[in-house]
């Protein structure tokens, strides 16, 4: 009795291994990361930063804007561009100015030059035409960034002038201020 139990335990462990050797599993894992996107600005062309709505960066025009008179015109370079780590290019969008105190019979000229600044002689890409008010409403202002290759690099810049012409309407002493918003959106 004791032998044919013996041999029904061996028989039955025996069965165990044949049916674990007839079982098999595979794993397939996915990771799943975010990449990166950041629009940076500059003043010179050279130092990028993050600036908020408020107060923005502020832009160095060529001319003292603060003693306008009717019929001169200021200028002012700004570069964008997408920051180190950013993983996407992107669609810049230029939206309407937001404007405080007044900005009657002021308009501007936005061009996109191959380089860096901006003067009566700059020329390039006209993306806002010149005697648009400086508070008007736009549409459509779009131009692309590149994200930089490798994405640990910035991405290479656009550059931008401000043309800001006073017309023959200007009040003395009026004063106001002009934000632009530039709305990045990626493109992937």
């Amino acid at each position: 009795m004791r032998a044919l139990l013996a041999g029904g335990l061996v028989l039955g462990v025996g069965a165990a291994v044949v049916l674990a050797a007839w079982n098999d599993s595979e794993f397939a894992t996915g990771t799943f990361t975010a990449g990166t996107f950041n629009l940076q600005g500059s003043t010179d062309g050279a130092s990028y930063a993050d600036h908020s709505a408020s107060p923005g960066a502020t832009l160095p025009f060529t001319l003292n804007p603060s003693n306008l008179a009717p019929g001169d015109t200021v200028y002012a370079p700004f570069a964008v561009r997408l920051a180190a780590n950013t993983t996407t290019g992107s669609t810049v969008t230029v939206n309407t100015a937001t404007a405080t105190g007044s900005v009657a019979n002021l308009s501007f000229e936005l061009v996109e030059p191959t380089s860096f600044g901006c003067s009566s002689s700059t020329t390039g890409t006209q993306l806002v035409p010149a005697g648009t008010a400086l508070n008007g409403a736009l549409s459509g202002v779009t131009f692309t960034l590149n994200a930089g290759s490798p994405s640990s690099d910035p991405g290479g810049p656009v550059f931008l002038c401000f043309k800001v012409t006073a017309a023959a309407g200007l009040v003395q002493g009026q004063s106001g201020t002009a934000t632009w918003q530039f709305a990045a959106a990626s493109t992937s």
